[in-house]
């Protein structure tokens, strides 16, 4: 006989236990936040986190029915972290997507097990935090004079960029400290390797020259910067068609 499927659902979309519990749901995510920023989703269990609350799985298991159930709850909440996407006119709506494209890197950036989680394909997030954000830049590209069968695709465009080079940024990152050293530290010891390699290609020598005294976060700063502006760009393009 097959298998019995999962049935397709959300912790968002089934009724919360009323019974009085030693636990809070809020108590909960609070604990895999900190479990995840401390080791990443691989480490995450139910016995671990019931362990970290010095409370049975079981207990766990009346706010949350499986993992995946915690995840988009801990997901929810770290969107939680964002302001709500500025009111925007017409002259102002670029700033204000890009103000909020720059907390998401930077939310992700804080919390680097996060960055998988919103790329995963096809995994749309309906809790309260993910949904106000979502409505807020659909309402910014709104603003802009984007027609309604526009802005979905524009607000995908946007997320696609951001979390594409969030969550290389973020592996990045976690490879650096896992190593112990500063990202400074780690660059410029992998320097005269990157030279050796590059001898024979003149171009990628040229380019890691020019950079070779910059500090390596303004790097990354001025790159996103620059990716953004130009997905800013085509989209804008939309608006003169």
């Amino acid at each position: 006989m097959p298998a019995e499927k999962k049935p397709t659902g959300s912790v968002w979309t089934r009724e919360r236990s009323r019974q009085r519990e030693q636990l809070t749901r809020e108590q909960i995510v609070a604990a895999a936040i900190e479990l995840l920023d401390a080791e990443g989703v691989e480490a995450l269990s139910m016995r671990k986190l019931g362990s970290r609350l010095n409370a049975a799985a079981t207990s766990l298991y009346r706010h949350v029915t499986h993992k995946d159930e915690l995840i988009e709850l801990v997901v929810d909440e770290v969107y939680g972290e964002l302001d709500a996407p500025a009111a925007a006119g017409r002259d102002q709506w670029r700033t204000a997507v890009a103000h909020t494209a720059a907390e998401l890197r930077a939310m992700t950036l804080r919390h680097p097990w996060i960055a998988p989680e919103l790329g995963q394909t096809g995994l749309i997030h309906i809790g309260p935090n993910a949904l106000r954000m979502s409505s807020g830049l659909l309402a910014q590209f709104e603003a802009a004079g984007f027609p309604a069968a526009e802005r979905d695709r524009a607000v995908g465009t946007l997320m696609a960029y951001v979390i594409g080079i969030a969550t290389a940024e973020a592996a990045y990152l976690s490879l650096i400290a896992r190593s112990g050293k500063t990202e400074r530290e780690w660059v410029a010891d992998l320097r005269p390797a990157l030279d050796d390699a590059s001898r024979e290609h003149p171009r990628l020598r040229e380019g890691s020259s020019a950079r070779r005294d910059a500090d390596p976060r303004r790097i990354r700063d001025e790159d996103f910067d620059y990716g953004l502006d130009r997905v800013l760009d085509g989209l804008a393009a939309r608006l003169e068609v």
